[in-house]
């Protein structure tokens, strides 16, 4: 084996060696950049924690919407924290919404599980109370004597099919298609009609 092959193949070995290290060197410093982000958004965990048990939820919510802007995937404990803070917040829907989230995540097993089941049963009570205000409300408006004007072509788009002049059911084996009732096959109601659906005295006629 001659010197200069000898030298080559060292150069080559010494070149090969240089660039595993480098590669090396790149994913241990990727590691750690991923490691500092993390770090930083468990912080701020920690702070929308912290906000929450000092009952000031609205920069609680601020801060979680940060969170949420800087991340590519929610934690786990943050879907808890917004399902637990929109509580107090009185957003019961978006509430039972994330702690929905959070007991799918981590099931009964997770730190907060116990916690996030009673603060959504507490929401689904709260969310069912608003529900039920506000069926009485639309019932208090809508059993006034009183007619919506409809604009002036006198017509509306039929809020049964929405202008498609058919009815979509889904079933277990597939789509049933029925003509609207209502519309008279052209999709829109007048507007004496619309007022009628409302109060629950149009009836629809037979196809």
């Amino acid at each position: 084996m001659n010197k200069s092959y000898i030298i080559l193949l060292l150069s080559f070995t010494f070149s090969a060696q240089a660039q595993v290290n480098e590669q090396e060197k790149l994913r241990q410093l990727e590691i750690q950049r991923q490691t500092d982000k993390q770090r930083a958004i468990d912080r701020q965990i920690d702070s929308v924690a912290q906000l929450i048990d000092l009952e000031r939820y609205e920069e609680a919510d601020k801060k979680i919407i940060s969170i949420l802007k800087n991340v590519r995937s929610v934690p786990s404990d943050i879907t808890f924290y917004l399902g637990k803070n929109s509580y107090y917040l009185s957003k019961y829907k978006q509430s039972v919404d994330w702690l929905n989230k959070y007991i799918q995540l981590k099931g009964t097993t997770g730190q907060f599980s116990q916690e996030a089941i009673n603060i959504k049963a507490k929401a689904e009570v709260e969310l069912l109370k608003e529900r039920a205000i506000e069926s009485q409300q639309a019932a208090q408006v809508f059993s006034k004597d009183f007619d919506i004007d409809c604009g002036p072509t006198g017509k509306v788009v039929c809020p049964v099919c929405h202008g498609s002049t058919v009815i979509i059911k889904k079933g277990y084996f597939g789509n049933t298609y029925k003509t609207c009732g209502y519309c008279n096959k052209v999709g829109t109601i007048s507007c004496e009609d619309y007022n009628k659906l409302l109060k629950g005295q149009l009836q629809p006629t037979a196809n």
